[in-house]
């Protein structure tokens, strides 16, 4: 065995001396013919460019400068017919060749200099737009594309055209649509042993910036953080075309590890900011500062989903917040939304709100622990049937001092200020010093009843929320791609009617939550004083709040002496309340339209038990009569217009609107059906006793115009009780 041993080194030693000989003459052979292999790739490049995505490309020089060194001087693409998109005076790279033989292009040395990429979108027009076009149809059937593979791949091209070493000189990048532009002037970036360091000139010389960090790509090891000299890290194009203000002191972000095993890619990484402000007019009208916020940020994406896992963490401040978010492509669309806290200490929760959003907790103090869940499931095949839960737990909870607004204040004598348009109105006293205030037991039956059927029939039993409720408000909005009245409680109307204001906001409606909870849950105040206020400041007109003041406005009653019917004509107009006068005929008779909305809600009270079944009189509905003073400043217009006029106004948070009178100028009737749509029009398929018009004096056409417009607003009634839960 022995004296066979120096044979078969010897064996090993000449095939590895040929073999070293045959690479020796094919990297010759390579390297002679390299020069003409680069050009044809180029022309090859250059030609698909053209024909793929319209690009002009042109290169005025491209060499070897060494074994692995390409070098490019003067390179231009201009998309047909657009501004010129990209100009490189010098480009110099070049690649590892042991990557390279196992066919992985990895970037050694990259140099970069006078360079300027210009990207624009003028009058709808932009020179990028080739970067979204699709590729022409083919009749080959493709399998559907596996996104965590894509994802892999992805992070690692992206990892490996990083190069090890960077030297970049000059470069600008500008932006330019129809109402801002922005200039990001590159005068130095540099990657030299792992470590990055930029200084970028803004808007020429409105900020400079800073990238620095270490780049270690082949690990997929990076971290790196951008900031600003003196000053804080602004974006002005973005507060120009979205009307969105967003600085910080530092952004910090992180990539920790890149894996794929068992159909997932999981990409493990970390991003930070300090002193975050924003201001967005549909999110708060004051200036939001989050001081240090962070996420661990753990992203997967398996076959046909990406999701933010559930190891994922935000940490504000002293709390920590477990997020699982889910978007499943196929085959059917479905969003999974999870947010989970452990038992935190519940003034940590209270500080760790983001400054400015929260005024009137502002201060606050608190014992005691807290727990928060949330899970939202949405097949949007069968969105009727979305899932969603939310729950604030308590241990121990209670309220110490009050922050800026004292939230027991309702429980005493106090001063209510209404605004209409943003500008307050003649203030009230909620209290027996004003003639108006009515008492509970003072209010009719008819009234309490109507109401809280309408608005929130669990009143007494609920939290002040009706999750029920907002579930199906959830389903609406999703089928009718916008956000519909619904959902609001008495509980939650009483709040942002008493201590916030009108406007429509993400924060306020978060602040108009959070208040609820605490006033429920730390029993500041009990169900029949939160009730007793509510009809105490609710509007029910223009300038006219409270139900004393309704009472007597419509009816010249005191609200002891209402009747059925007109406890549930004032309930229909809550949602609306200016156009209250628009309900009535001009001899003070209630509109035809109103017959639906008076058997719907009173057959909900009967179920209740708080009136008695009525098949006759629609539950009081011909006995109601408006006040002989107020039905002169009644415009005789039609039904259809009537309606057109109502719908206006359902917003809960809109009082924007003030309904025409006699004496001010009437709005243009409804664009009359043409004939298409009469002939193919739907047939009218509702009895004929709840479409019951008046004839006289009117043509076939407007009356079948009238049926139509009592119809829609029939079901815009029906619909409005169907969006809070109640149907």
């Amino acid at each position: 065995m022995k004296s066979h041993l120096p044979k078969y080194i010897r064996i090993i030693g000449i095939v590895v001396i040929v073999l070293i000989v045959l690479l020796g003459i094919g990297g010759y052979i390579a390297y002679s013919k390299r020069e003409a292999v680069l050009q044809h790739e180029i022309s090859k490049a250059i030609a698909k460019a053209k024909k793929d995505y319209n690009l002009d490309v042109k290169i005025g020089s491209a060499t070897f400068t060494g074994l692995s060194t390409v070098s490019f001087r003067d390179i231009t693409v201009i998309p047909e017919k657009r501004d010129s998109l990209l100009s490189i005076k010098k480009f110099d790279v070049s690649v590892k060749l042991m990557p390279l033989i196992s066919g992985n292009v990895k970037l050694a040395n990259v140099v970069l200099a006078d360079a300027h990429l210009n990207l624009t979108s003028i009058n709808h027009v932009k020179n990028f737009d080739f970067l979204f076009r699709k590729k022409k149809d083919t009749t080959e059937t493709k399998p559907k594309t596996d996104l965590s593979e894509v994802a892999y791949n992805l992070m690692n091209q992206v990892l490996y055209k990083i190069p090890d070493d960077l030297d970049v000189k000059n470069f600008l990048i500008s932006f330019t649509d129809d109402s801002a532009s922005v200039k990001l002037l590159t005068t130095a970036a540099q990657i030299k042993d792992g470590k990055l360091s930029s200084t970028i000139n803004v808007d020429n010389g409105t900020a400079t910036w800073h990238v620095a960090g270490k780049m270690h790509p082949s690990d997929k090891d990076i971290a790196i953080s951008l900031y600003a000299d003196g000053k804080k890290v602004e974006i002005p194009v973005v507060e120009k075309r979205y009307h969105l203000k967003v600085n910080f002191d530092t952004v910090t972000t992180r990539l920790d590890k890149v894996e794929n095993s068992g159909g997932v890619t999981r990409i493990y990484g970390y991003w930070a900011v300090k002193n975050l402000l924003v201001n967005q007019p549909a999110v708060s009208s004051n200036d939001i500062i989050v001081p240090n916020g962070s996420i661990d940020a753990n992203l997967f994406v398996g076959k046909n989903y990406v999701s933010l896992d559930s190891s994922s963490l935000i940490h504000l401040k002293k709390i920590a917040i477990k997020t699982y978010i889910k978007y499943q492509l196929n085959p059917v669309k479905m969003y999974t939304v999870k947010i989970n806290t452990d038992w935190l200490n519940a003034q940590d929760v209270f500080d760790a709100s983001p400054e400015g959003m929260f005024d009137s907790l502002t201060g606050i103090q608190v014992i005691g622990k807290l727990k928060y869940h949330l899970h939202l499931f949405l097949d949007t095949s069968n969105p009727d049937k979305v899932q969603f839960e939310s729950a604030l737990y308590r241990d121990g909870f209670h309220i110490t001092k009050y922050g800026k607004t004292n939230l027991a204040k309702l429980n005493n004598v106090f001063v209510y200020t209404p605004y209409e348009k943003g500008k307050p109105m003649p203030s009230r006293v909620i209290g027996p010093s004003n003639p108006d205030f009515t008492p509970l037991s003072e209010i009719s039956p008819n009234l309490r009843y109507a109401c809280m059927t309408s608005e929130d029939p669990y009143f007494y039993t609920n939290h002040g929320f009706a999750q029920e409720s907002i579930r199906k408000s959830i389903a609406t909005d999703f089928k009718q791609k916008k956000f519909k009245r619904g959902g609001s409680t008495i509980s939650m109307q009483l709040v942002k009617n008493t201590f916030l204001s009108r406007e429509k906001t993400l924060s306020r409606k978060i602040e108009e939550i959070l208040i609820v909870w605490l006033i429920e849950n730390d029993d500041i105040m009990s169900k029949d004083r939160m009730l007793e206020v509510y009809f105490n400041v609710v509007e029910w007109g223009k300038n006219v709040y409270g139900i004393g003041e309704a009472a007597h406005y419509y009816f010249g009653k005191s609200p002891s002496e209402l009747t059925l019917g007109e406890g549930i004509f004032l309930a229909s107009i809550l949602p609306h309340p200016k156009t209250g006068l628009y309900s009535f005929e001009p001899d003070g008779t209630l509109r035809d339209g109103l017959h639906g909305y008076f058997k719907l809600i009173g057959n909900m009270m009967a179920t209740h038990g708080w009136t008695t079944v009525d098949s006759v009189d629609y539950y009081g509905y011909s006995t109601v009569r408006l006040k002989p003073s107020l039905r002169e400043e009644i415009a005789p217009v039609s039904g259809s217009v009537a309606d057109s006029l109502i719908r206006q106004n359902t917003n809960e948070d809109d009082d924007e609107f003030t309904p025409p009178v006699a004496a001010q100028h009437q709005p243009e009737p409804e664009k009359k059906p043409g004939f298409f749509q009469r002939l193919f029009g739907k047939k009218d398929t509702t009895k004929k006793d709840e479409l019951e018009v008046d004839t006289v004096g009117k043509t076939k056409k407007e009356i079948r115009q009238e049926k139509r417009a009592l119809k829609k607003l029939q079901r815009q009634r029906e619909k409005e009780m169907h969006d809070k839960g109640l149907m």
